[in-house]
């Protein structure tokens, strides 16, 4: 019997000290461990002093992990000790075992250490249920309530800090996270994401060396203030999107070069327009129904009928059929509120229709276009224009022409990396404009010193770009760059980016999804900073894994974005 109570000593117990096993007692749902302390003194947490005078002893009863789909109590026996120190206010106070109690606590160590791992990765409602899976039940307001009873990790001192925002509740309001680049861990979270707050945390720590960011004005002006003797090192990330965006403004503004115009026949133009010109064209209902009309009432008047018997077989007044009766044509009869009058959409009719030809049939994005333009009413004119005069015209031959974007995806892609039929196209678009040309030579140009880190050259190709007079994007984005340029040639020219942040920004955004209508700013930067750490930096137990093997993240942070694949790597579009 001895030797089961020291096996049991040291399977449950073994990396404590003073701790003996007295009997276990198993029934169907609980197991039932009796213990006492065997430690001969003990240090009172008021003045420090260590006491031995026992005044005496209780009972407590912590939970501790179940085993065997059973929940074991803990019957611990501990003293109580008179504090023999005159000053010290306390006369008695209870022994504690380190890694198995603390005060006033209903629960082991490494219950709670547990408990601990499965709030800051599941947070309240999740985590409650898994709780019910291995045995251990609380509630979700437990497990926020242990998740916040954690206290801060030791303060960092990084040389390298990764800047971003994050939403905490999108277009409303935004915080700034910060990260060490080296060890790619979170250091803190700020509530907001103004640069007096940035500049206030920095100026905090002087030992920063570099600090890699967007190109955001506020994180700027509070790395500027806050740690002037820093590299500021803009994402190279950032750059590269920022210049797919200007290129694809440039290849849209140049959309009629994808492809050339058709060559239309002579004997249909005429024909269209003399279509056009009617007020009510082939095909519209109205036009047609009082062209049926017109021709049924004179093919009974000269088949003999009188005008009221005309009116009294086909149901209608003797005053219509006397107006249709006069008029020679059906056209005479398209008068009134039917008639084609001048309307604020005539002065972008040419541009609608050459729109048309060019491949353009969505009518939301023809009104988007000529609202640019300067139109000043709604999408319902343009929407009754197609639908009524452009419908009926016949669309250009040929294949349809590659969008804006499917071309702008072909300059940002690596020419070997591009596959043979979008190789063609490509070809075929360039030869056609020379301005798409030479903001693919730009591109290019950009991406080299993007992968091969020779941010010297930057200099050069912001006065190439700004020469770009038909290129008005890709103007302002140098324009931008310029402002910046100290950042940017260091973002250029450093191995440094802020890639893990972008990690950590979309980690945060599933940590939200966890706990939205209880995320408080404090609850998350408690997750945000403590999630895969576990309660190591809280409990003093020397294994707070109940497996007693030390806890692995299995994710490593700043891994899930793919914002964090340098361009070298991949010259993908915008997508």
């Amino acid at each position: 019997m001895n030797e089961v109570r020291l096996q049991l000593e040291e399977l449950l117990f073994s990396s404590l000290k003073n701790v003996s096993v007295e009997s276990v007692e198993a029934t169907d749902t609980v197991v039932r461990v009796e213990a006492l302390s065997t430690a001969r003194q003990a240090i009172c947490p008021d003045c420090g002093h260590v006491s031995e005078r026992i005044h005496g002893s209780y009972l407590r009863f912590p939970h501790d992990l179940p085993t065997a789909g059973k929940s074991v109590v803990v019957a611990l026996r501990v003293r109580r000790f008179i504090c023999a120190e005159g000053s010290c206010p306390r006369k008695t106070f209870a022994e504690q075992v380190p890694g198995l109690t603390r005060r006033f606590g209903r629960r082991t160590e490494r219950l709670r250490s547990s408990l601990i791992s499965v709030g800051l990765a599941l947070a309240g409602r999740a985590g409650a249920r898994m709780t019910d899976v291995f045995g251990a039940p609380v509630s979700r307001n437990t497990l926020l309530r242990l998740i916040a009873s954690l206290p801060d990790p030791p303060a960092a001192r990084p040389r390298v800090v990764g800047v971003d925002e994050y939403a905490q509740r999108k277009g409303q309001i935004y915080g700034t996270v910060l990260v060490d680049v080296e060890t790619r861990r979170p250091i803190d979270l700020l509530p907001d994401r103004e640069a007096d707050t940035l500049a206030a945390w920095l100026a905090e720590r002087p030992g920063i060396e570099i600090v890699c960011r967007d190109r955001a004005p506020f994180f700027a002006d509070g790395a500027t203030r806050g740690a002037p003797q820093a590299i500021q090192v803009a994402d190279r990330w950032h750059l590269w999107h920022n210049l797919g965006e200007a290129a694809e403004k440039c290849v849209y503004r140049h959309r009629g070069c994808l492809r050339p115009g058709p060559e239309q026949p002579q004997e249909p133009q005429e024909e269209l327009e003399s279509a056009a010109s009617s007020p009510w064209p082939t095909g519209h209902r109205f036009a047609e129904r009082t062209r049926a009309k017109h021709a049924t009432i004179h093919a009974l008047l000269a088949a003999g009928h009188s005008k009221r018997s005309v009116a009294r077989q086909l149901g209608m007044t003797l005053n219509t059929i006397l107006r249709f009766s006069r008029a020679t044509t059906p056209e005479e009869m398209f008068t009134g509120q039917w008639q084609d009058r001048p309307t604020r959409l005539d002065a972008y009719k040419p541009y609608l229709d050459q729109r048309w030809q060019e491949g353009c049939t969505n009518a939301w994005k023809l009104w988007e276009e000529i609202k640019e333009q300067g139109y000043p009413r709604g999408y319902a004119g343009v929407r009754a224009y197609v639908s009524r005069s452009l419908r009926g015209k016949p669309q250009p031959v040929g294949p349809r022409p590659p969008s804006a974007r499917a071309v702008t995806r072909w300059i940002l892609t690596h020419p070997d990396a591009l596959p043979e039929g979008d190789r063609i196209q490509l070809k075929v678009v360039l030869a056609n404009c020379p301005d798409l040309a030479a903001l693919a030579e730009h591109v290019r140009f950009f991406a080299c010193m993007v992968t091969e880190l020779q941010g010297q050259r930057l200099p050069e190709w912001i006065e190439s770009a700004q020469a770009a007079a038909d290129l008005p994007s890709l103007s302002r984005f140098a324009q931008h760059l310029e402002r910046d340029l100290d950042a940017v040639i260091a973002g250029l020219t450093q191995p440094w980016n802020s890639g893990v942040v972008e990690g950590h920004v979309n980690r945060i955004k599933m940590l939200k999804r966890q706990m939205f209508g209880r995320a408080g700013f404090e609850l998350l930067r408690k997750r945000v900073l403590l999630y895969g750490q576990g309660a190591a930096q809280e409990s003093s137990s020397t294994s707070p894994n109940p497996s007693g093997k030390p806890s692995k993240n299995s994710r490593r942070e700043g891994s899930v974005s793919s914002a964090a694949i340098e361009p070298s790597k991949s010259m993908n579009s915008l997508r």
